[in-house]
């Protein structure tokens, strides 16, 4: 235990939680000593993170374990979400598409909505931490309404390649007062005057979403949502959201079974701060059939199980930030058919631990080589878990927070307020 002000994490508690020791197995003595020792010098820093929701997509599930584990290493580090209307995350929906390459018409009438929301939430949120960081565009310009006094970050999870230039041009004055920038690949990188960093994003070995689950644990839940086991599995986990392409995942799946028989899963989520997302579920629905699952649940244990049991898993992704559905599944020992952009590029090695894909056809020509070779599919999963566990467990990600924190030479003040 660090300090007293840390929850108890006693092994005997009924819900116990993961600790740095428990990665001792998967990094080593040394790197777990070595963060203790980074930590150590950061010990009662009092940190906030912001965002948008609490659940749905890779930003939540990755908050959800690094403040848990942030906060066992010694650093009292709280998570907040904004409060939003409809007409808000309309706007805040838009503003993402235009920052991964789409279009919009930046109104002074959408710019009064994003900032008077933004606003009303900084009136409720008093932020009397050490540091701060906001995650992507809609809590970006709570920075305005404080007396800045400590460092506060901006981590944008997005696809930054090409930004639609009068957002970014509107955005960027809100981003030059933050004291670093980090995003989660180098091309990422905008011109700033702002420090830049790449952390890339990592996943949570000990959570529901990625523990080891026993075959009657994977069927129990394949059961429940009445999906068969019969034939292999295609999956795939992701926002319903048109940047995921699940219309051609759909289109190569039909394609692919002119060959092989097989199963496709497409498992989704509409987040609170997804507008869109559940017009994108419902246009999907004609396609359902005996063969085509289209399931749009909460359900971390059933995401574990079809990613333990899938034969391939999909992430056909048109625009992809990271993408941490593909460390999953990898950690799993699945092997990835992933859209060859952004994120999934840091992950997929191609013809090694999976495939990158450019077209519906080429997507269909890798699930029917899987799926007939399961030699191929077994060497690709254990390359592909040890990726994963080489480049994207959590302790990595903790570290590269650790060693900003370090390097921004905060003063830490032990504080007596609430997160």
């Amino acid at each position: 235990m660090y300090n007293s002000n840390v929850p108890s994490n006693d092994p005997g508690e009924k819900t116990r939680l993961p600790t740095i020791d428990d990665y001792r197995d998967y990094v080593g003595d040394d790197a777990v000593e070595r963060i203790r020792k980074k930590a150590d010098s950061l010990r009662g820093m009092h940190v906030t993170n912001i965002n948008s929701t609490y659940y749905g997509g890779g930003v939540a599930s990755l908050l959800s374990s690094l403040t848990l584990l942030m906060n066992q290493v010694g650093l009292k580090t709280g998570w907040r979400v904004i409060q939003g209307t409809p007409d808000f995350f309309s706007v805040t929906k838009k503003m993402h598409n235009a920052l991964q390459g789409g279009s919009i018409n930046l109104t002074e009438r959408k710019k009064r909505i994003y900032e008077g929301v933004v606003r009303e939430n900084a009136v409720r949120n008093h932020l009397t931490h050490d540091t701060v960081i906001v995650h992507d565009p809609q809590p970006l310009p709570m920075i305005e309404h404080y007396n800045k006094t400590v460092p506060w970050l901006w981590r944008c999870h997005v696809d930054l390649t090409d930004p639609d230039p009068d957002l970014w041009a509107y955005m960027e004055p809100f981003i030059e007062q933050y004291d670093a920038v980090i995003v989660s690949r180098e091309d990422y990188k905008q011109k700033l005057q702002t420090p830049q960093l790449v952390f890339e994003p990592a996943i949570d070995p000990f959570s529901i979403l990625n523990k080891e689950m026993t075959e009657e644990e994977i069927l129990d839940r394949l059961d429940k949502y009445n999906i068969p086991s019969d034939k292999p599995l295609l999956v795939q986990v992701s926002r319903f959201d048109k940047w995921k392409d699940p219309e051609g995942v759909i289109e190569a799946f039909k394609l692919a079974r002119e060959e092989v028989d097989a199963t496709l899963v497409l498992l989704g989520n509409v987040a609170t701060d997804d507008p869109g997302g559940r017009a994108v579920y419902e246009s999907l629905l004609d396609e359902e059939s005996e063969r085509i699952k289209i399931l749009s649940v909460e359900d971390t244990a059933l995401v574990n199980a079809l990613q333990n049991r899938a034969a391939v898993v999909l992430q056909k992704s048109k625009r992809e930030g990271f993408g941490l559905t593909v460390s999953e599944a990898m950690w799993k020992g699945t092997p990835v058919i992933g859209g060859n952009v952004g994120g999934i590029r840091n992950q997929v090695v191609h013809g090694e631990n999976g495939f990158l894909v450019e077209s519906i056809e080429e997507t269909a020509k890798y699930i029917v080589e899987l799926v007939n070779d399961e030699g191929k599919r077994v060497e690709m999963g254990k390359r592909a878990r040890e990726t994963v566990r080489e480049r994207f467990l959590l302790t990595r990600y903790l570290e590269e927070y650790l060693d900003l924190l370090l390097n921004l030479e905060i003063r830490v003040v032990v504080r007596g307020h609430n997160n």
